[in-house]
């Protein structure tokens, strides 16, 4: 898997030490922090193919932490990874931008696909937006 840049978000932080020590090697570089205050500290300074974010946590919960998320970087793929999943939770975070939403105990390898889909889909909106900015700028010029 080529090197994909990772953030791992979750106050498990054994958790999150073993996932991204899992990650790494498989040749990613996964950046964790424990708060949404601290994701989107992060998120600021740094993009990511992927943010792997945790429903429930202190201070701020994962559906607060990814429209932040989203408002900074709006290519960024949102993939949640909880233990204490709804339905109705699930329906929410994809409505409002989430890639996917997994539950915990997650098998390693669907893990590893969904970053990977992740990281497509963010090139592609990534070349979407160059080409209409382009598009634009040609049709400034009226060539």
């Amino acid at each position: 898997m080529e090197s994909y840049k990772v953030l791992l978000v979750d106050d498990e932080e054994e958790f999150t030490n073993v996932l991204a020590e899992r990650m790494e090697t498989r040749g990613m570089k996964v950046d964790s922090v424990l708060t949404g205050p601290s994701a989107i500290e992060r998120v600021k300074d740094t993009f990511y193919d992927a943010v792997i974010l945790d429903m429930a946590m202190p201070e701020m919960d994962g559906i607060e932490t990814m429209k932040h998320l989203l408002k900074i970087n709006p290519d960024v793929q949102i993939i949640f990874l909880t233990g204490k999943a709804t339905l109705q939770k699930a329906i929410e975070a994809v409505k409002l931008g989430a890639y996917d939403f997994m539950e915990k105990p997650v098998k390693f390898e669907s893990l590893l696909e969904k970053v990977d889909e992740a990281k497509t889909k963010k090139m592609e909106l990534k070349g979407k937006r160059e080409e209409e900015r382009i598009k634009n700028i040609l049709g400034k010029k009226g060539w």
